[in-house]
């Protein structure tokens, strides 16, 4: 007797247009809502570490960029699964059966592929001397690594748990884990950086710690939600979790390793930016930082579109309903390019009024910084765009699972067209930061219209299935 997925609002299909827009945005909210919480999650380390001095807020950033580079990767890779669950709720037939094995193998790939890069972050100060970074703060950030690579394992299990969670029509839970995450972050930090309530002051090691914690409880959360939450539970995504089922894991591995160098490569741009700042002088470099933070927030937002639009996409796919799978991809480009389209106008009309936000615009000690970051700014407002558009096309290709011309087209796009064009209009033409500036935005314009014209050429290059 066959096993079906009785549809939830979530999961079901919509005949209309406005009818997608409404099911893509309630299962977009809480995903971008946990973005958003996500990155005060990262925020909170850097205030605690920040008071501790200049080395030990050096050595910290450096470990946590090379800690992010990897997590984000990991995050791609284990992130193949939200477009395979999604597809098999969208066939219906064995559904509890398939997603539950899928899950499982999503978990030991978490696994697997940690333990690697846990190794690799052991050896942080090596990594950091050989890229001639000053002695001192290398090796104070190899010490913050030694204990931040413990957080490597339960980050990757939590996000194929949310993963999960999001894609079987509960993704509220990611905005309450991430939630819960900030508050145990913050006490984490407040306890152990300075020493309160009778605990000791461990510093820079204390945060790292605190980041620990924070992981940890993020996955003992995630592990009982779908445990016990009475939506998710029907699934028992926890049953044979020994069984090893290579073959499945082999697939989501295909799948995800494609999106693990997709969004290193895009990090990595944004990392050889801020480099390439840093050798013009420290002024650009605090302007860049401003704006590309300001960039990053109003990003949370189509990320999470991405999330949502994998998973419509992706059941439509399993559904093998092609009109499904236009009006959940068109629907989550015109959310998603529509609210950069907002921003866009906000940086254009009251640049100012945004950087204030992060710096005083009246001190004097700012006053070379801002005209810069202004400057920036203008160049982001169309940047945004662009950034929108390529991240929520990605989303939506993920979910018919193209991801290996898509990886391609970043490569290419980021790297030949962005950098490319950086260093030439920054160095060659002398236009210092903002033309790198207009590099970063050539490349995600590059990777944009590629992605949109492969998805809007779908049927036509066989990427999606049969009716």
């Amino acid at each position: 007797m066959h096993q079906t997925s009785a549809p939830t609002p979530l999961t079901a299909s919509s005949a209309t247009l406005a009818g997608e827009l409404r099911a893509l945005a309630r299962l977009a909210a809480p995903l971008v809502a946990a973005n958003l919480l996500q990155m005060a999650v990262y925020a909170v380390d850097v205030i605690f570490v920040a008071r501790l001095g200049t080395v030990e807020f050096a050595a910290a950033t450096l470990g946590v960029y090379l800690y992010s580079i990897i997590s984000f990767a990991l995050l791609g890779l284990v992130g193949a699964a939200s477009p395979i669950l999604a597809a098999e709720l969208g066939r219906r037939h064995h559904a509890v059966r398939e997603v539950r094995r899928s899950f499982r193998m999503s978990l030991w790939l978490a696994a697997l592929a940690s333990v690697p890069f846990m190794a690799l972050l052991a050896n942080g100060e090596t990594l950091f001397l050989l890229a001639h970074q000053d002695l001192a703060v290398a090796k104070r950030a190899g010490a913050f690594l030694d204990i931040l690579l413990f957080a490597m394992l339960p980050f990757t299990a939590a996000v194929a748990m949310r993963n999960a969670a999001a894609a079987l029509g509960r993704p509220g839970w990611a905005m309450a884990v991430t939630a819960l995450a900030l508050a145990v972050g913050i006490l984490g930090n407040w306890l152990l950086v300075f020493g309160h309530a009778g605990f000791p002051a461990l510093g820079l090691e204390g945060s790292a710690i605190a980041s620990v914690f924070t992981t940890v409880a993020m996955a003992l959360a995630y592990g009982l939600i779908l445990a016990f939450d009475r939506k998710l539970r029907r699934y028992r995504l926890f049953g044979r979790w020994w069984r090893p089922e290579w073959s499945r894991l082999a697939e989501i591995a295909k799948l995800g390793l494609p999106i693990a160098l997709t969004m290193t490569f895009e990090g990595a741009l944004f990392g050889g930016a801020a480099f390439l700042m840093g050798l013009i002088g420290v002024i650009e470099v605090a302007a860049h930082a401003v704006a590309l933070q300001i960039a990053a927030v109003a990003f949370q937002v189509p990320l999470g579109i991405a999330q949502a639009a994998t998973i419509r996409v992706g059941m439509a796919y399993g559904a093998a309903d092609r009109r499904w799978i236009g009006r959940a991809g068109w629907s989550a480009l015109v959310l998603g390019i529509g609210f950069m389209g907002a921003t866009t106008v906000l940086l254009w009309l009251v640049p100012r009024l945004v950087v204030s936000a992060y710096l005083d615009v009246d001190a004097p000690a700012n006053a070379a910084v801002i005209p810069l970051a202004v400057q920036f700014l203008g160049v982001a407002a169309v940047f945004q765009l662009f950034d929108g558009a390529q991240v929520v096309a990605a989303g939506a290709l993920r979910g018919v699972q193209d991801t290996r011309v898509p990886m391609v087209i970043a490569a290419l796009g980021y790297w030949v067209v962005g950098f490319g064009v950086a260093v030439l209009l920054g160095f060659t033409f002398a236009w210092r930061g903002l033309g790198i500036w207009i590099g970063l935005a050539s490349g995600l314009g590059a990777v944009a219209a590629l992605l949109l014209w492969r998805w809007a050429a779908r049927e036509r290059l066989g990427l999606v299935p049969a009716a």
